[in-house]
């Protein structure tokens, strides 16, 4: 998901009730709940479409889940030794427990990949022990409807809590609500996925209309219906084996889920997925293999 929803659910979580357990709780939770997102920084030393079989794996496996939380208590708790030093530690801040913010830490770090695995771009919980990705086929990448929710519920759980409300019930409450929603996706995206008379299918969430999914469905190797519509003109082995030694290349076959092949203007091939066939994804979920004669699906 994206970081605003990832900060929100970090959030949400301090104001049903966690932020009083410790000082610094609330950066422990917002921080935590976007910090397997540090992979990000390979976009410094990786080139093109690399980023595709690096991304959502090792900041997301078990071990990580563990370290970053310990790393981000640690810097907190430094943070606040070091402003009571200086003498400018907020005189209003709980005192810190480094076990409650690890524990904060952990609890928002954990909620990334929980997240992260709600759509189709699919995440690897199991880095590095295994390479398998996982996809919940349930949310839109961005879910406004999720913002809104989460989003009211902040500021209705902060405004409270200055003129000295209930301030948690709304935020438990909202995180009740999201979980309803969810669960709501969930069952529509496996039911329509189970029931499609074409195996394997990927019912993907469409933005906005969170009841609405575009069904990607199997039909012969190497194409694909798009609701009704087919694509994919060529033969992907060779493509497969035009791709060795293409680092690009093979970070794409490694992500990709529902790959297909197409005819670019020169008669080369152009490798894409079926997820993010549409006109503002087409050049960023791509790899062209300009070597690779295209070979016509029969």
């Amino acid at each position: 998901m994206d970081n605003l929803t990832h900060s929100l659910v970090g959030a949400l979580l301090g104001q049903a009730g966690l932020k009083k357990k410790t000082g610094l709780a609330m950066p422990a939770l917002i921080i935590g709940a976007n910090l397997p997102d540090v992979d990000a920084a390979c976009f410094f030393w990786l080139e093109g479409q690399e980023h595709l079989g690096f991304r959502r794996g090792i900041t997301h496996g078990p071990p990580a889940l563990v370290l970053l939380p310990l790393i981000l208590a640690g810097l907190l708790w430094g943070f606040d030794r070091w402003q009571a030093k200086r003498g400018k530690r907020p005189s209003d801040r709980l005192p810190v427990n480094f076990k409650w913010l690890f524990a904060l830490s952990f609890l928002g770090c954990l909620t990334h990949p929980a997240m992260d695995w709600l759509n189709v771009y699919g995440i690897r919980f199991l880095e590095p022990f295994s390479s398998q990705w996982f996809y919940g086929d349930t949310l839109f990448i961005i879910d406004i409807w999720l913002w809104l929710l989460m989003g009211f519920a902040t500021w209705f759980s902060l405004r409270r809590e200055k003129n000295g409300g209930n301030w948690t019930k709304p935020a438990r409450t909202a995180l009740l609500i999201s979980l309803l929603y969810i669960g709501a996706n969930w069952i529509g995206t496996t039911y329509q996925e189970l029931t499609s008379p074409r195996q394997p299918a990927i019912a993907s969430p469409m933005p906005l209309i969170p009841w609405e999914r575009e069904i990607i469905e199997a039909q012969l190797p190497g194409t694909w219906l798009i609701d009704g519509v087919k694509v994919g003109e060529c033969e992907l082995d060779p493509a497969y084996a035009g791709a060795i030694g293409n680092s690009e290349a093979e970070a794409f076959l490694f992500w990709t889920r529902a790959p297909f092949a197409e005819r670019a203007e020169d008669g080369s091939v152009i490798l894409r997925d079926a997820r993010f066939y549409d006109p503002s994804a087409r050049d960023r979920f791509s790899i062209a293999l300009p070597n690779v004669e295209c070979v016509e699906l029969p």
